[in-house]
């Protein structure tokens, strides 16, 4: 067009000029910063506070390090999964302590999940007697203090319960009073490791087995006898190992000599007093955290499934409980960290956990700091595998949407 100036080919078209923006504008730069000047921050203070201590305890001449581990403890134990004595190190008391806060932290997780599972779908039951009375034990026991629940079992076991003399004696071997459970059981053998390594055997066998068949089914429809041939593997590998071994039959029975069982194995009022009290606590909770997730799937899926036929406890199993598990894992995780931090709460009725003996520890030798940080160490250590597992079961479970 006429009149208008022309663009010419070559030319490059003309840039903004750029300017430079200071970093204290800069947001991502001035985050950098931030970042820096506090862990810096925490450094300097850790360093105060690491120095600071460190200069108190050498005006007291009170040693520092974990040397003293190897030191001889001279206090007993009284209940030892391993083999212990006074004149063993502070060490070996500390891995008795953390062995018997694990056996009760498994243990007690174990039963209180299969416990508080039964209750929380007892609480759904359209059987009102049922109903109420899962209802009535939530109600209860969540409402009453754990501390002051093992303080209850740790009386009746000592108060209620009878002297070894008048022990009671239900079953042909056992004994009860206020010493514990006392029982027989197999004297010692050389084919008792190999019954061991046949049951480890017989489960990894059913694993497999079940995801064979999981897969069998999907690709042909057709179901296989998993939890018969389960049974089978886990009686009868063990039952031929026990057969080819001799069958060796003796058995260590407990005997009254003087105030206290000779023999056999003890169950300690301590142990059975903080079990009780951890596993009927904690399953309160597990029961509604249970309730919930049930009550979260759709009744539509309860509905279609007895639609094709199937009884109550396929629906339950098979359908309900499956969709069920991405609500429930979640707190039910916090509970079993809870259970296993409760755990600590032993030395109350005198039950040697870990917080126990690291207590006695300290008292000895004065290194507080060093013990408070290995309580703290084995509950965070505790705490973190406990965490990983159910993430790792929680991803495993989780329904995958198509």
């Amino acid at each position: 067009m006429k009149g208008r100036m022309q663009p010419k080919q070559n030319e490059a078209p003309t840039r903004a000029p750029t300017t430079t923006v200071p970093f204290y504008n800069d947001p991502k730069k001035r985050a950098i910063l931030f970042q820096i000047a506090t862990l810096l921050m925490v450094g300097l203070l850790a360093f105060f506070l690491i120095s600071n201590t460190l200069a108190n305890l050498e005006k007291q001449s009170i040693a520092t390090g974990i040397g003293f581990l190897q030191k001889e403890s001279a206090f007993e134990i009284g209940e030892s999964p391993i083999p212990y004595s006074a004149a063993d190190t502070y060490g070996r008391a500390l891995v008795v302590g953390f062995l018997n806060t694990l056996i009760v932290s498994f243990i007690g997780i174990v039963i209180t999940i299969i416990l508080g599972t039964l209750i929380g779908i007892a609480r759904l039951s359209s059987n009102w007697l049922v109903s109420r009375s899962a209802a009535a034990y939530i109600e209860v026991l969540q409402d009453i203090p754990v501390l002051l629940q093992l303080f209850f079992w740790y009386a009746f076991f000592y108060n209620v319960l009878p002297s070894p003399r008048q022990a009671l004696n239900p079953f042909m071997g056992v004994f009860l009073s206020n010493r514990g459970l006392v029982f027989a059981i197999p004297e010692a053998h050389p084919v008792h490791k190999y019954l061991v390594l046949a049951l480890a055997i017989a489960g990894v066998a059913i694993y497999l087995m079940r995801r064979w068949a999981r897969l069998r089914q999907a690709r042909t429809g057709q179901p296989f006898p998993v939890l018969r041939v389960s049974v089978a593997l886990t009686i009868g590998l063990p039952l031929l190992i026990w057969i080819f071994g001799g069958a060796p039959t003796a058995m260590n029975v407990p005997v009254l000599k003087g105030f206290n069982f000779v023999g056999g194995t003890n169950i300690s009022p301590e142990f059975t007093a903080l079990l009780l009290g951890l596993i009927l606590y904690t399953a309160a909770y597990v029961a509604e955290v249970v309730r919930a997730g049930i009550q979260s799937v759709s009744k539509g899926q309860t509905e279609a499934a007895m639609s094709l036929g199937l009884r109550s406890s396929l629906v339950l199993n098979l359908v309900v409980l499956p969709q069920a598990l991405r609500v429930i894992i979640p707190p039910l995780t916090s509970q079993m960290l809870n259970l296993t931090k409760n755990s600590s709460l032993a030395v109350a009725i005198g039950y040697p956990d870990f917080v126990s003996v690291a207590g006695t520890t300290i008292n000895q030798t004065g290194q507080a700091i060093e013990g408070v940080a290995l309580m703290m160490i084995v509950y965070l250590t505790l705490s973190l595998l406990t965490s990983a597992f159910m993430n790792w079961y929680n991803k495993k479970t989780a329904l995958v949407e198509r």
